[in-house]
């Protein structure tokens, strides 16, 4: 492990993504890096099981990207830049995906934050 990140992971809620994470997860982040491209999109809203099984992802991956675990995925190693573009085909802003992670729902995280009507 990187010497700077040591302890890191002991910090709770902290999900340390280094060059091992990133090694385990590269299918599932390649998966949705991918969503960068219209093609890519269409074929997972058209076939989504299809497209799991192409990109050579595991069952774990699988239900979680099924179930839209936010959470569960970063706890497997995606990485937030990309989960972005998932969550944007899924439809849920980057505000609905922290509320998610936090076991929220919107209203109770928007209300957390220091303007809670800015959506």
């Amino acid at each position: 492990m990187n010497p700077q990140l040591m302890g890191m992971s002991d910090i709770a809620g902290t999900y340390v993504f280094d060059i091992e994470t990133s090694h385990k997860a590269l299918r599932l982040n390649r998966f949705f890096w991918n969503m960068i491209g219209a093609e890519w999109r269409a074929r997972f809203v058209a076939d989504p099981e299809g497209l799991l099984t192409e990109a050579g992802l595991n069952e774990i991956e699988k239900e979680l990207i099924r179930t839209c675990d936010w959470l569960g995925l970063v706890r497997n190693g995606a990485n937030f830049f990309v989960l972005e573009k998932f969550a944007r085909v899924m439809k849920v802003s980057n505000m609905q995906v922290y509320a998610l992670m936090r076991g929220e729902t919107f209203e109770e995280f928007l209300a957390t934050r220091q303007v809670p009507d800015a959506r």
